[in-house]
């Protein structure tokens, strides 16, 4: 189990036991974390897991309470874990992605120029390890979005394009829950922009489809 998973489990016990009820206020991180046994980041990242899904209330400048945990506050939110755990129509999208983005990489590889290529450089720029999840999957969809235009193929860009809007959601969960995804992304992010600088076309090709597996694979074991 990834530390967050095992953080995020921790906290929910709490609440399931009694020991946290709605609207109590979570104690302060320090003596949380001591008490978990947790370090101060992983539990940071259970808290906006749990934020997410509501079952958290992080208020800025006051503290982290359990919300009214109310059905009907809970069930909007929790669609999308129920999109990740029953609807396995978003496996059927990455493997199109997985089809697909590795052959317009190839294509981008062969006719990528050195102004598209300091582009993509530029959108690491910033980017971290301190990295909010939501700002790395942003950073994730602008990377991939200009690979594609450099193909220079206006439909295949249109359906990657929306392909990749769609699995926005699956990759913000697995930013917050899977042990070193922020580094894991970066770093292949950096390898796939040396090879399309390289003109290296296989090599792209294979970065960019294991890059996709990555996120793949997570999704076929969490379902």
């Amino acid at each position: 189990m990834a530390v967050t998973d095992e953080a995020i489990t921790k906290i929910k016990d709490m609440i399931i036991s009694g020991e946290l009820a709605a609207g109590d206020r979570l104690p302060p991180e320090k003596e949380l974390s001591e008490k978990l046994g947790l370090s101060r980041s992983s539990l940071r990242e259970a808290v906006k897991a749990l934020e997410i899904i509501r079952v958290l209330d992080v208020r800025r400048g006051d503290g982290t309470y359990v919300t009214s945990l109310e059905p009907k506050l809970l069930t909007e939110a929790m669609t999308f874990i129920v999109d990740l755990h029953q609807d396995e129509t978003i496996l059927e999208i990455f493997e199109v992605r997985r089809m697909l983005e590795p052959a317009a990489a190839a294509t981008a590889a062969r006719l990528i120029t050195a102004e598209q290529i300091a582009t993509l450089r530029a959108t690491m720029d910033n980017i971290d390890e301190q990295t909010s999840v939501e700002s790395l999957v942003e950073h994730d969809l602008v990377f991939h979005g200009l690979i594609t235009a450099a193909a220079n193929n206006s439909y295949l860009e249109s359906v990657l394009d929306s392909l990749s809007s769609s699995t926005v959601r699956a990759r913000i969960w697995r930013g917050l829950t899977q042990e070193k995804a922020v580094d894991r992304t970066l770093s292949e992010h950096a390898a796939i922009i040396e090879a399309l600088e390289r003109g290296d076309i296989e090599l792209t090709r294979a970065l960019v489809t294991v890059h996709i597996s990555g996120v793949e694979h997570w999704l076929r074991q969490a379902l």
